[in-house]
This record gives structure tokens, sequence and C-alpha cells, in this order.
């Protein structure tokens, strides 16, 4: 299809960078210098992170679009995630670009989900702009900075043109980008022309139909389901009879109640959209990711969105604890289902199986972080749900087994790069590099299963003192590299109903970490500590002091605990062992045996 037409008046740019690089604080400022806002208006922070969970964390889960208008032209600014997790998140939100903006750290330079976001672009075709964040951090090395970036771009195989890149350099909290270190400048305005002059208007063709694609779904309690996606040619204007082609080449007649596009942060209603124009439809109930809405006259199906297999998985059952339905509004298995069933269509790399035992759902996405962040905003929403420890998912070609690996990055103070290394060694990672800047820090990278770092990341805040950083980058999958011990502790399991008592946390101190704080409530097979041998301990946690009509001295002298971390989802899902599993509900995490019953345990090991 030759595509011989361009709306200059448009421009859809994608905004790329690794985790806390200044993304949605340089968004911020782009609207403050657009106009977005009038003078004094009063606005939030980091306006693009509109879920709790982004707020809270400081990072961007789901892509999100905005825009700006700078001189006469409208620039459509697309917020795309930086974990490797949320990657279904960026391939939806790259389909609706022409550019991209590579933001990176100053100091940390380019990092692994850097890659893995820049490769999709690249892949894409899309025109980089390169922008050097935070260049008034003190540890800043920018020009090493930018021959890591070419680097970059080298190693991922990118055309003349794309090398051949603008490169800015920018302090986004203070809304200033300038062309070169020593220019003076106060504003944002010379990234504002570059959009402009470097960015193509989107082409489109005068002869074909309106076609758009679905790049991204949402839900309304007034509009229904909305179908956000770019208009890749022809126009649409309200009320109007068009069909949703889906996978299969099914089409579905749907009419147009509500046309929106985006202005500023929020959208606004329309008559007509252009070529090129992000837009949000509305009065569409069956449409999915990836199908193209077209003309009846003409139908014309697009390129679907592709989108990288999941590589964990994770079992969801209903919550049969004692404690179910104390705290959880939605209880029942077939809530929980229809529940993931909506994520699945809102999220392309999410997949959802019923399990083979016939007993809950597999959940498969694409890294622990991902199905953990499911996991929160469901809990939020007053669900209650037991999960199993997450799995990797392995694959069998050839009569060999394969399984995932990572391809994993450590930045770390050089006298904890021994404890690192033996540990990693021994979840048969193998060691690709290692580089000394002779600052005290080491750079360190690893070839490992991704099984292997399932449960590591607390492991090595700890045996670093809380001053490493990881990151990890999936590569693909390579044949199985053998069994490894994946705990070394054992749990202290509850063997009866109660709440946990003082005394009986004092007297049990001595056998390991424990998870409980006096008056939490307890069941039979809840796991209340982490013990310190390799086997499990029926414990009783509501045991209390015998009371006798004799007194001695320092009877009665008060029992001081040692303080209790609270126990997060996170760390709940990296702790538990394949026997072993998380409840979740909107007010409490807690860590339980699949089998309450210490003899079903017994007669489960004997049978074993």
């Amino acid at each position: 299809m030759h595509k011989d037409s361009k709306n200059a008046q448009l421009r859809n740019v994608a905004i790329i960078a690794h985790v806390d690089h200044g993304k949605t604080t340089l968004v911020d400022a782009m609207f403050r210098q657009s106009g977005v806002f009038r003078e004094g208006q009063e606005t939030e922070e980091r306006l693009m992170d509109r879920l709790d969970l982004e707020r809270e964390r400081g990072i961007t889960i789901a892509a999100k679009n905005c825009s700006i208008v700078w001189k006469g032209v409208k620039i459509n600014i697309i917020d795309t995630p930086g974990h490797a997790d949320f990657g279904g998140e960026v391939e939806r939100a790259l389909s609706m670009a022409d550019g991209a903006i590579l933001l990176v750290d100053a100091s940390e330079g380019p990092l692994p989900q850097t890659r893995f976001v820049l490769s999709k672009a690249l892949q894409a075709g899309l025109v980089v702009i390169v922008v050097i964040n935070k260049i008034d951090r003190q540890d800043a090395r920018t020009s090493e900075v930018v021959n890591e970036v070419l680097d970059l771009l080298i190693d991922l195989d990118a055309t003349e043109e794309q090398l051949d890149f603008p490169l800015f350099y920018a302090i986004g909290k203070e809304g200033i980008v300038k062309t070169s270190l020593e220019e003076k400048n106060e504003n944002l305005h010379p990234l504002f022309d570059a959009i402009l002059q470097y960015i193509p208007p989107p082409e489109y063709s005068k002869e074909e139909p309106f076609q758009m694609l679905v790049s991204d779904l949402s839900y309304s309690d007034y509009l229904g389901r909305l179908a956000i996606g770019k208009v890749i040619n022809g126009s649409v204007s309200c009320k109007t009879d068009l069909i949703c082609i889906g996978h299969d080449g099914v089409q579905t007649a749907l009419n147009v109640s509500k046309l929106q596009v985006y202005e500023g942060p929020a959208v606004r209603e329309t008559d007509r959209a252009k070529p090129g124009d992000i837009v949000v439809l509305s009065g569409i109930d069956e449409v999915f990711i990836g199908d193209t809405i077209c003309t009846k006259e003409s139908p014309k199906a697009l390129k679907r969105i592709s989108v990288d297999e999941p590589t964990v998985s994770m079992k969801f059952t209903a919550n049969t604890s004692p404690f179910s339905g104390r705290e959880g509004r939605y209880v029942q298995t077939s809530k929980i289902y229809e529940r993931l069933q909506k994520e699945t269509l809102l999220n392309v790399s999410i997949k959802v199986e019923k399990a083979r035992d016939g007993d809950g759902y597999i959940v498969k996405g694409r890294g622990e972080f991902q199905l953990a962040i499911l996991l929160e905003t469901m809990r939020r929403e007053g669900y209650e749900v037991c999960v199993g420890r997450p799995q990797v998912i392995f694959r069998h070609e050839n009569g060999k087994k394969l399984e995932p690996i990572e391809h994993l990055f450590i930045d770390c103070s050089e006298n904890f790069t021994g404890i690192v290394t033996e540990k990693l060694s021994r979840k048969k990672a193998r060691m690709l590099s290692y580089i000394n800047h002779e600052s005290g820090r080491a750079r360190l990278e690893f070839s490992a299963p991704s099984r292997a770092l399932i449960g590591y990341r607390d492991e090595f805040l700890t045996d670093t003192k809380g001053t490493g950083i990881m990151n990890s980058l999936f590569t693909g999958y390579e044949e199985y590299r053998g069994e490894f011990p994946e705990r070394f502790t054992g749990s202290l399991v509850a063997d009866r109903q109660g709440e946990a008592v003082p005394y009986a946390i004092f007297s049990l101190e001595p056998r390991g970490h424990l998870f409980v704080v006096p008056g939490d409530p307890v069941y039979e097979g809840m796991i209340v500590g982490e013990h310190s041998r390799d086997n499990d301990l029926n414990v009783n946690i509501c045991r209390t002091k015998k009371l006798t009509n004799l007194r001695a001295a320092g009877k009665d002298d008060a029992v001081i605990l040692t303080p209790v971390t609270p126990m997060t989802l996170e760390r709940a899902l990296q702790f538990i062992r394949e026997d072993e599993m998380v409840e979740i509900t909107p007010l409490s995490i807690r860590m339980r045996k699949v089998k309450l019953s210490a003899q079903d345990r017994k007669l489960k090991n004997r049978q074993a």
C-alpha cells in the first residue's frame, strides 16, 4: 500500500526510558511549558502516573497517552513503562508512534530495560531523539553515557539514519533542555522544535478508506468499552456505521456513539478524526487489542500487534483458609476468573488457562513483578485469592528441555562481588563480564536462568547491604541447566488456631526469624516464621505462660521481642516453596501450607 500523503499538523512520539530515569517528570515539564495549563493553575506532580500503585512505587505500569500543542502542531505523547515485565504495554504503545524520545540517566547510562524498549522501537523503524537527563547529578558522566548509547544502538543493528540521532542534554525536574552542555537555556523549546523537525508526520494513503488499529482498551462506567488507537488511513466521524475485524477474520458491526481525542492529559469530544490522530471510540462491546476497525464498504484488516510469549506462570485459587471471607467482597472462584478474563482483555501479555487438576487457574505473564502488580490491584478491588510460587514456563523441542534465560546486570560495591558471584554460580548462572571502574564499584554481567532470579532480589539486597542495583533482560530459551536448591531454610508452621502471644514468640525466636507480631490471628498450617534449619517445624505460637502460686525474682519481667519487618506481597511470593501458598486479602498477606492439617502433610510426605 503506497502512502502518498502526510498530516503535517500532527506528530506521534513515544517516550522510552528505564525505570526512574525521569520520564514522567519530563512529561510534566512539557505540559507546563506548552501552555496546557493556564498561568497559576494548580497541578499535581507526576501527572501521567494516574494509578495509585504508580504513584506509590514511582514507576509507570500502564502505557498512557496525552497531547500538547507547539507552534500550531499537535504532539501526541505516549508514555511507556520502563520495566521489561510490562513489555506488552510497550509493544502496544509503539504501534501508535512515528518516533521516540530515548531518555537516559547521565550517571547510570543505558540499562537493560532501556535496551529492551529501544530494540522494540528500532524494530518498528522509529526515528529516535536521544536526551541525556539529570546532567546536574554530582556523579554524572555525560560523555561516557553518550558513547554507551551509541554502542547500544550499534549493538541493536540500528540503521545509518538511526545512528545519526539528534542529541540533547536535560535537567527534567527543572524543565531545561540544551543542545550542548555549555549552552545557557531555561526551557524545553529546543526539544519541542526537534520533535517538529525530526519526527516524521503520520503518513497515509488518500485512496484508502478509514482504517484504525486498536492498540489499547479502556472502560468507562458511562460509555462502556473504549477502543484506543491510531487512525492509519481515512477519517471518521461520530455516529458512523463501521465494522471490527477480529483475529480470526470475523467481522462485527458497530456504531460509534462517541469520538474523543487527547487534549493535554484528558480527552475531549470531537466530530471528526483525521489520519494519524490517536482516538478513543465508544459504542463497541466486542473489541480486542490488535483488531482493525474500518468501513463496511471496504473491510481491510491491518497487521496485528505481536507480543512476546509469557515466561512465568502462577496458580490462582480461591481462598480456602479458615479466615476466608472476613475481609474481601469477592471470594468465589467464578468472580476471580471473571476478573482475570477482564485483565486479559486489557493486557495482551497475560494469558489465563484452567489448571489441569481442575482447581483454580494458571495465569501466565512476562515476569513475577507483573503478576505481583496484578495481585496487588486485585486485593485493592476487594478480591481474596490464594496463589502458588511463580514457576518458569519450560519448552520442549527436539527431545530437549529448554528454559528461559535472563541477561543479568549487577552494579555493586567491589567488596560484595565475591558473595554475589558465589550465590549466582550456585544457581547455574554464568559470568559474562566484570568491569571495575576503579571507583569502588564494579559492574558484573551474568547469563542466568529465570528461575534463579525468583526470590533472589531480596537476598541480593541483604548481601550488598542495600547498595546493589540489579536489572535483568529476557534473552530467549536455552537448554535446561540442571537442578539447584531454591531455599536452604524450612518454615515455622502454626499447629493450631488462635492469636500470637508474646511469651510464645519470645521462646521461638532462637528457632528462626518470625513474621508475626503479638495479637496476629493464626490458624493451623499458617507459616509464622522461617526456620533456621532446612526442615519445617510445627510450633505453638499461641502458648501462654502457665501461672503458679509461686513468685520468683524476674518472673514477671516484660519480654522484649525482635522487631518484625512487615511482609510484603513480593517478599511472600519469593519466600514460599512448592508446597506453600500466599493468601492475599484486602487487608492481609499471609503465607500457608497448601495442606493445612499437619496430619495430611505427614501422610503426603510418606507417600512421596
